[in-house]
């Protein structure tokens, strides 16, 4: 976090009569109580998965991982294939599909692009309730028959994403994304949903720069750093290069080129 802030308050509920036993089971393993009147945040058990639900007459709707629907199937039926900038930024290339790393996974979108396109994902995701939502909308994915595939290149890594890859075990990711929180700024227009729902659990990234080099002690060929199209580079060694979009860029960390044959 990057200032002081008091503990936001959480309950976990279920929202039909037949989800109740698999809200008591996510309260106990996330330590959260089911009945917290001033509760701040929800976390609920629907019919349509599990959602993060920001209470008070001024909430937004709730927050779920859904790689079936929505979003995700329109970027993944339509979104522009290998020639996004996300995966030039990763290095996808004929015959390059490199083993990726998002060690901020947050709701998995990104990861979920990659995958589709053929990278083995491994992601971290080091806040608990939203590493929940993703491993909830992940279970489901798995159960589509057209998403099955692409969500089986997607492991989900539970803890602190700094920790995981000082203390990583087995073969490298050739490629580590990161996408941290960025300072809010207060005179942006209306941020979308999930920042506003994140940002109260989340704060930002201070520790960006610990990150970054965490990932380029372990990454074999290259790091890439998501930022506001206009922001500073991460703290510490500087990027070789980057690719600027409308409203972000991709920072490219290289190491070592990424060939045909070697993924």
């Amino acid at each position: 976090m990057s200032e002081q802030q008091a503990p936001v308050r959480i309950r976990v509920e279920a929202l039909a009569e037949g989800l109740r036993s698999r809200a008591e089971q996510w309260a106990e393993r996330l330590g959260l109580p089911l009945h917290e009147p001033d509760a701040e945040f929800a976390l609920q058990l629907s019919e349509q998965g599990l959602q993060l639900q920001q209470l008070g007459p001024e909430a937004p709707g709730p927050v779920r991982v859904d790689f079936v629907e929505g979003g995700a199937a329109h970027r993944r039926l339509y979104g522009g294939g290998s020639g996004q900038m996300i995966a030039k930024a990763v290095g996808i290339q004929p015959g390059v599909r490199p083993r990726v790393l998002d060690a901020t996974a947050g709701l998995g979108k990104d990861a979920f692009v990659l995958a589709s396109l053929g990278c083995e994902m491994s992601l971290i995701e080091r806040q608990p309730l939203i590493g929940a939502l993703l491993e909830d909308g992940l279970a489901r994915g798995l159960e589509d028959f057209e998403v099955a595939p692409i969500v089986s290149r997607m492991h989900l890594l539970k803890g602190n994403s700094i920790e995981v890859m000082r203390n990583w075990e087995g073969e490298a990711p050739q490629v580590i994304y990161l996408d941290p929180m960025f300072p809010h700024r207060e005179k942006t227009a209306l941020v979308k949903k999930e920042m506003r729902l994140f940002r109260p659990l989340v704060g930002d990234d201070p520790d960006a720069p610990a990150l970054l080099a965490a990932a380029l002690a372990l990454a074999t060929h290259r790091v890439v750093v998501k930022r506001p199209r206009k922001a500073p580079c991460i703290d510490g060694p500087k990027p070789s290069h980057g690719l600027d979009g409308k409203s972000s860029r991709y920072d490219i960390y290289p190491k070592k080129a990424l060939k045909p044959g070697l993924a």
